[in-house]
């Protein structure tokens, strides 16, 4: 799964033809490990419908405070270069899916 940064987060998210699922991580957090092999799973299986990148959180403060990530993981979607869908916590890869249906 690719990681996204300060750098290149415009490029990478704003700016990608596909809806983008930004999960906001940190290395220090269970749940985000948790994480790890669902996101990996769901970036093969919607490949062609959505793009899935992972953006750590302490070494990335400009856009987690931009985006006013306080709780990780949290989940972004954006298209269009607009986040317009945020959840927050670990969820099992069904109910992400059900969670995403509306944007994909």
């Amino acid at each position: 799964m690719a990681e996204v940064t300060d750098a290149d987060f415009a490029g990478e998210v704003l700016g990608a033809e596909l809806p983008v699922l930004v999960e906001f991580t940190a290395d220090w957090c269970p749940p985000c490990r948790q994480m790890g092999p669902v996101l990996s799973a769901l970036a093969a299986e919607e490949a062609d419908r959505l793009k899935v990148v992972q953006l750590n959180v302490d070494r990335n403060p400009d856009i987690t405070n931009a985006y006013k990530v306080l709780s990780m993981p949290t989940f972004m979607v954006f298209r269009g270069g607009e986040p317009v869908r945020s959840m927050v916590g670990a969820r099992p890869k069904r109910r992400l899916l059900e969670e995403l249906a509306d944007v994909l």
